[in-house]
């Protein structure tokens, strides 16, 4: 890890608190970044458009029981490895082999969408619970890298 991870990943915490997750702790922020240059950036939430949890009464996922790293097709929120990568493709801007810096580890359709985006470095901080996203990122070639404040350059 150098300066520059760090950097990213500081800017994906900044990203993080533009969420609109009504689950705590779940407020993820992504950038991709490619040949130092930010291409794009996303966070968890609603599609455009659309009310978010907070304005629906709650988070529907918690209201469900239905435990993290399973049934992602059921939240209203769109993930923000998901955002960045249609920004991307909205905006018309290449992020084939780029780095992703994102809060939190990808899940496994969100690995997906990295691989065929072209992406060719993830770095993460925090672990979530799909072992199949990594496998996949594995398998496909992709750089995996989990991100350390504690071991960051100027770290305490």
């Amino acid at each position: 890890m150098d300066k520059w991870d760090t950097r990213f990943m500081d800017l994906s915490h900044q990203i993080a608190s533009w969420s609109s997750c009504a689950r705590p702790g779940r407020a993820i922020g992504c950038v991709i970044v490619r040949n130092k240059r930010i291409m794009t950036t996303g966070y968890n939430g609603a599609p455009s458009g659309l009310k978010t949890c907070a304005e629906r009464g709650g988070c529907l996922r918690e209201k469900l029981h239905i435990a993290s790293g399973t049934r992602a097709e059921i939240c209203y929120a769109t993930h923000a490895e998901q955002n960045a990568i249609i920004q991307a493709a909205k905006l018309g801007v290449s992020i084939d082999g780029a780095t992703l810096y994102c809060t939190h580890q990808p899940c496994s359709v969100c690995a997906k969408m990295i691989i065929n985006a072209g992406i060719r470095r993830v770095v993460y901080q925090e672990g979530y619970p799909d072992e199949f996203s990594v496998e996949l990122l594995n398998e496909a070639g992709v750089q995996l890298e989990r991100y350390s404040a504690e071991e960051a350059p100027g770290a305490k």
